[in-house]
């Protein structure tokens, strides 16, 4: 029992707390011209290497939920095939999608979210908070299913700390955010396409109102009494954008430049357009950890999941080329339940020009 607690804390402080506010999770969402819809986000953890790795999930797999009393949860078996990217431990699926293009994943929701009270008698219906994306895209084809089972489990937490909700969505462009507070589940559709963490989600669409004059592009020129006052430089119309990394600034951040991106015209466009906006929200490791000497960014790893498409892109801190797994080549009637590290070597390779 002494390892296996160790092993949950060590997974529940990976994703959300620690001695550093050190998680600034941001998510975005495009639809490319051709109907391609992707969903992309960051993940953060500033107190050395998050273990991460890949994994795949075959149709039938017989899967168990941790409680806070060990690997004694609710017990299922796979309906799909499902391919996540994991932190910590396979079980615990941040981001991932099924093979029918349901994609699901956790964010860090401190302070405003709480789950019902656990009870070890109800263990046969337990789901833990850092496997209810495992459970979902195991389980569910659509949000409509979620919705239907979603009150046939009970979710508690691991740690204390480890609160979290969860974006989920389809391949036709439908998202919403589930939270759970005091132990009821609220669905919100998510109209902007972003979601960063506390506090609820409500509240930051209710925030987007105090920056109403925001607009990409530059602004007017006017006379301020005899002073004729112009614009310095190109985007001044965005002047005021907060720049701190916050989740209230964050969201407010990529729901500007999510709702201001250029439409590509395919998925694979749009998945890099997803990275490239992305970018803006790499959190260098200073700005959680000063004392953290090795690890290159605060941002671990960014993906892009094309839903349609049915496929999965990520980065690392280490290795900026991006890598792809296609569920299209994956034969979830036969294939292994496994896992892989991310990276199979934490370093960034580099393309040596060779001049003649």
């Amino acid at each position: 029992m002494k390892k296996f607690t160790k092993g949950l804390l060590l997974g529940a402080t990976a994703i959300v707390s620690g001695a550093y506010t050190s998680i600034a999770c941001t998510g975005i969402s495009l639809t490319a011209a051709d109907g391609s819809y992707v969903q992309a986000r960051t993940i953060e953890w500033a107190k050395g290497a998050l273990a991460s790795e890949y994994v795949i999930i075959p149709r039938g797999e017989k899967l168990q939920s941790y409680t806070p009393t060990g690997l004694n949860g609710i017990s299922f078996e796979a309906r799909y095939g499902v391919v996540g990217l994991a932190v910590v431990q396979k079980e615990f699926i941040a981001e991932g999608i099924n093979e029918m293009g349901l994609s699901a994943g956790l964010f860090f929701f401190p302070d405003y979210g709480s789950y019902g009270a656990y009870s070890a008698t109800d263990n046969a219906t337990t789901l833990a908070d850092m496997q209810v994306v495992q459970w979902m895209l195991s389980q569910c084809a659509t949000i409509d299913d979620v919705k239907s089972a979603i009150n046939k489990v009970d979710i508690v937490g691991l740690d204390k700390g480890a609160v979290v909700h969860w974006r989920i969505g389809e391949a036709s462009g439908r998202q919403v955010v589930m939270e759970i507070v005091g132990g009821n589940i609220r669905f919100y559709d998510n109209t902007v396409g972003v979601i960063t963490n506390a506090p609820g989600f409500k509240w930051h669409l209710a925030n987007l109102s105090n920056y109403v004059n925001l607009r990409p592009g530059s602004a007017s020129s006017y006379m301020l009494g005899s002073q004729n006052v112009q614009p310095i430089g190109s985007s001044s119309a965005m002047l005021g954008l907060p720049g701190d990394f916050t989740p209230p600034s964050r969201f407010i951040r990529a729901a500007f430049f999510r709702n201001t991106a250029p439409q590509r015209a395919t998925g694979f466009d749009t998945a890099l357009e997803c990275f490239h906006l992305l970018n803006n929200f790499d959190v260098p490791i200073a700005m959680e950890n000063p004392d953290e000497k090795s690890l290159p960014s605060a941002t671990q790893w960014t993906s892009a999941i094309d839903l349609k498409n049915r496929c999965v892109y990520y980065k690392t801190a280490y290795n900026n080329n991006i890598r792809c797994i296609d569920l299209k080549d994956i034969n979830f009637a036969s294939v292994k339940y496994q896992s892989q590290p991310l990276d199979t070597t934490q370093q960034q390779p580099i393309e040596k020009i060779q001049i003649k």
